[in-house]
């Protein structure tokens, strides 16, 4: 084993283990050591800028969850918009499950979310699930704020597929749109502009929400399709 992974061993959990398999059930269980999140990115700030770091992060793909997981932390810290852009776009092909996809933050696109916007278009054209998911979780984490256009929500309800984790990310961005945007998102949800799981689900999920109103949850729980 390479030193980060006899590192990695080191801190499993067999019972959080089992958890974790049943949570990303598209990952091989083969592949999944059973290592904590905290734990995983308290070792990518003790990694943070050395060697070790970097080496690893140019080898792709990766034997284990957790190491993709912790590519994912090491990315985070970069603030170069450009450097940032190339690693994510060499480690999104390798990218296969929901867990790892939505854990993907980092510094440079917090601070220059616009510079996405051509890329965000591109990825959500897309063949890989987790490109096109990924589109959309940077669309939710940065643009329905103070950045906020309505045009988004239309790049959303645009995407069509028979992928699982596309659509049930397509309800997450639709759920949180209603409880940050609610009169531009429930446009879309009056105007069944989702297909019919997708959108059900997005109601549940604002439903469910503890930032949603409960006058806007009962003219939701109207809106469910059958």
């Amino acid at each position: 084993m390479t030193k980060i992974q006899e590192r990695l061993f080191a801190l499993q959990d067999k019972k959080y283990r089992a958890f974790a398999v049943k949570l990303s059930p598209s990952v091989n269980p083969d592949s999944v050591i059973g290592v904590r999140l905290p734990e995983l990115r308290k070792l990518a700030k003790e990694l943070k800028g050395s060697g070790e770091a970097a080496e690893f992060l140019s080898e792709l793909p990766h034997t284990y969850f957790e190491e993709y997981h912790l590519h994912s932390f090491l990315l985070a810290p970069e603030k170069d918009f450009d450097t940032a852009l190339a690693q994510l776009e060499r480690f999104l092909p390798y990218v296969d499950n929901w867990a790892v996809c939505d854990s993907i933050r980092i510094k440079a696109f917090e601070k220059q979310p616009e510079r996405l916007l051509p890329h965000i278009d591109r990825w959500l054209n897309s063949d890989h699930t987790y490109t096109v998911r990924n589109a959309i979780v940077c669309l939710m984490n940065y643009f329905l704020n103070d950045r906020f256009d309505a045009c988004y929500l239309e790049k959303v309800a645009a995407v069509r597929s028979q992928e699982y984790y596309v659509n049930m990310m397509i309800a997450w961005y639709f759920a949180t749109a209603l409880a940050k945007q609610y009169d531009a998102a429930v446009r879309y949800i009056e105007g069944n502009r989702l297909d019919r799981w997708t959108h059900n689900k997005a109601i549940q999920k604002a439903i469910e929400s503890y930032r949603v109103t409960d006058e806007h949850k009962a003219y939701l729980k109207g809106l469910r399709r059958k």
